[in-house]
């Protein structure tokens, strides 16, 4: 490529893009037109990759405001349009960029009214959704003593893939839920009334905001080519994270040109469970014909022999794009897999690495802790404890999930629109003595008034609540008729909330004051009330601060730590009934993504990466049980790790030599028929059925009268097998009072 003169579109500045970017990264940013598929690997620069491609498109003479990039969170898209701005000037601030939610919440402010919605509708957040559900049910009599209604959590899974399915509410039921259908009747009948109850009150769930702004690009043309006309360069980040309907509107928006750029990593994607679907990336070149596929296998982030394990750990992925990871870092030291003797023994073990590694230099927060699932680390949590060991836990409670927050956003909520029922329910039960059908006989004069606010204020009853909700309506009418400034608003607001804040929270009021008060600060970067509602439930703050972790060891979920690095990171217990997790079904596709978060916790590693396999592992009622690695665990080949000692890491030792103690009376001896890390315990592993008969050997598909059918996952005599069932997870079941039937 030659050097870059000048271009049109930015006079005086040129970028030597050659120099800038590697062979990959130039071939993606350099074109410009037609579909383009970068499959982007573990710290191959695909920010960078994209940061480039809008500094190029700029440069060339596009220009900022037709380009559009879609993110997953607005910090994304801010950050990578700073750096843009930093390369060819403050014009990329022009650059539509955002989340997909925010992008369609903007955009149906406009085209809402074409879909049957106002200007000015609420959006529900997940725990307003819950609410509703909530609510609605136990008015449908689909709630209470004796009935085994789904609780709101699963029954907001349940509506959310049922949206994003067609609307079959039988088949996500049969999929994944087959033990509630006996309950169809009742979803089929509460779902229908969720969606009256959010068209008529002006409300939308976060599935809506998509849906809908999916349902105006399809059934009309007019704004679908003008979205086409517009934005006539499409760029989207972590496309493996999207759903269904996210593709098909970043498909609508392309339509007469199909600029469109995406950027993700097949091998990362990891959140099924939030409605992405892993197709999406594989059916791109399908979806836009004539897509160039770009690779980008150089690795910034590891040394060789972490990315040859984490290579392998990939490389047997049923579906993939295939790609080997190439460290440009030199040098590093092959993983460790350290076997424990169980959990507790696990915990100690990465404990005093960690204050090794401290010694060594490292910082705390240079140090993480992966695991499956959150009570997978406490006993770990115990042992740093008491050994003085600062640590932070992420996936905490988000700042607006706290109900002395969601009480006055209900506040500022109904000031905008009148009729959010759910809000109002929320504010007139705060009121003391005041009950749920008080509330309701309440909100139903109101949704009759012209003028709700002023209802309040002059509403007649005898009852001893009826001066404290005058006087919030009058309140209420007051700032709706003379707007103030947001922080000032959220302050008279907070003047009338405090008694009421006092009196239900008690125990820890003054902490919950000087959460308001951030919230209040949080309110000054907002011109309205509007604003600030719709970006706090698009994109919430986290209740802590930014530098929350600093000085302090991370311990992570493996779905939260994607997208982050460290320099040291454990990989905790790495054994069946662990990971894979056992609320996975057998089903391909789920133990597929279980192969994937694997990748994703190793990858996150930039120098030291260890596995712990304990060969014990705790089970609820049944005490401690010998557990196999974890299937993944065994596919790396054994050349690839090395093993720990209990006394620390030999260098010179190799791998798997037979006098290797990994237990009291247990060794574990090498096959010579296979090289792999299932070696390491095979005579602490599960053994063959032992219940005379074969019946029951692992392996075996079974069914249970209650449970359903399941497959038999280890012997653990006498007379006791354990069964991971495809609904009801694992159990533990004596085969002389268990009915099972072989299937």
């Amino acid at each position: 490529m030659t050097m870059p003169t000048e271009f049109p579109g930015t006079k005086g500045v040129s970028v030597d893009f050659e120099r800038e970017l590697n062979p990959e990264q130039l071939r993606a940013v350099e074109i410009i037109n037609g579909p383009v598929l970068v499959i982007a690997g573990a710290g191959s620069g695909k920010t960078r990759t994209l940061v480039y491609r809008v500094a190029q498109l700029i440069q060339t003479g596009v220009e900022p405001n037709r380009i559009l990039l879609l993110t997953f969170t607005r910090k994304a898209a801010a950050t990578m349009l700073t750096r843009a701005s930093r390369i060819v000037g403050s014009q990329c601030q022009q650059v539509t960029g955002g989340t997909f939610h925010g992008f369609a919440h903007r955009m149906l402010r406009r085209y809402g009214h074409l879909v049957g919605y106002p200007g000015n509708f609420t959006i529900l957040d997940r725990t307003d959704m819950l609410d509703l559900l909530n609510l609605l049910a136990r008015q449908l009599d689909l709630t209470g003593p004796g009935k085994r209604f789904p609780r709101k959590s699963a029954l907001a899974s349940i509506v959310s893939k049922t949206e994003n399915c067609g609307g079959s509410v039988l088949k996500v039921i049969e999929q994944g839920y087959p033990h509630l259908l006996g309950e169809l009747p009742g979803l089929e009948k509460l779902i229908p009334v969720y969606r009256k109850y959010k068209k008529v009150h002006a409300l939308m769930d976060y599935d809506d905001l998509l849906l809908r702004w999916r349902d105006v690009l399809k059934g009309h043309a007019q704004v679908r080519e003008s979205m086409g006309s517009w934005f006539r360069y499409i760029m989207v980040d972590e496309y493996q994270d999207t759903n269904v309907t996210q593709a098909e509107i970043v498909h609508l928006m392309a339509c007469g040109h199909n600029n469109v750029m995406v950027v993700g990593d097949d091998a990362q994607s990891i959140y099924s469970f939030r409605g992405a679907n892993f197709k999406n990336i594989m059916n791109f070149p399908r979806m836009f014909p004539g897509t160039r596929i770009i690779k980008l296998e150089r690795n910034y982030r590891s040394t060789q022999p972490n990315l040859d394990c984490t290579n392998a750990i990939i490389a047997n992925a049923r579906e993939k794009f295939t790609k080997r990871l190439v460290a440009q870092r030199k040098g590093g030291n092959p993983p460790y897999l350290y076997t424990a003797k169980e959990e507790v023994d696990q915990a100690k073990f990465v404990a005093d690495r960690i204050q090794e590694l401290l010694k060594h230099g490292f910082k705390p927060s240079d140090i993480a802790v992966l695991f499956r699932a959150s009570f997978h680390s406490f006993h770990l949590e115990t042992e740093l404890n008491s050994q003085g060991i600062p640590f932070v836990k992420r996936g905490g409670l988000r700042l607006l999930e706290a109900a002395h927050i969601k009480d006055i956003l209900s506040l500022l909520r109904v000031l905008i629109n009148p009729l959010d029922r759910l809000s109002w329910s929320r504010i007139l039960l705060l009121i003391e003595r005041l009950g749920l059908k008080s509330a309701e006989k309440i909100f139903s004069q109101l949704i009759k008034s012209e003028d709700p606010l002023e209802c309040l204020s002059t509403y007649k009853t005898k009852a001893v609540w009826g001066e404290t909700a005058r006087g919030l309506g009058g309140l209420l009418k007051r700032l709706h008729d003379m707007p103030a400034d947001l922080p000032d608003l959220l302050l008279q607001l907070e003047t009338w909330y405090r008694p009421h804040l006092e009196r239900i929270y008690h125990g820890d009021y003054p902490k919950r004051l000087q959460e308001l008060a951030h919230l209040r600060g949080l309110a000054t970067r907002y011109d309205d009330a509007v604003s600030m509602l719709a970006d706090l439930a698009l994109d919430p703050p986290d209740q802590e601060d930014v530098d929350w972790e600093k000085g302090r060891i991370v311990l992570s979920t493996m779905h939260s730590a994607k997208g982050l690095e460290w320099k040291a990171v454990f990989v905790l217990s790495l054994a069946e009934g662990r990971f894979p997790s056992p609320a996975v079904s057998f089903r391909s596709d789920e133990l597929e993504e279980e192969r994937r978060l694997f990748y994703v916790a190793a990858t996150r590693a930039k120098d030291f990466l260890c596995f712990c396999y304990p060969a014990f592992i705790s089970v609820s009622g049944t005490g401690l049980l010998p557990a196999r690695p974890s299937r993944f665990l065994e596919e790396i080949p054994a050349n690839l790790l090395r093993l720990w000692k209990k006394e620390g890491a030999d260098t010179d030792e190799k791998i798997y030599q037979k006098n290797i103690q990994y237990m009291p009376g247990v060794t574990g001896t090498p096959s010579k028929s296979s090289e792999h890390v299932q070696q390491i315990n095979s005579e602490s592993s599960p053994g063959p059925d032992q219940t005379g008969s074969g019946i029951f050997a692992p392996g075996k598909r079974v069914r249970h009268p209650i449970f359903g059918p399941g497959q038999v996952i280890r012997d653990i005599g006498p007379k006791k097998i354990q069964v991971l069932f495809d609904v009801a997870g694992e159990k533990t079941l004596h085969l002389d009072y268990a009915k099972l039937s072989v299937i």
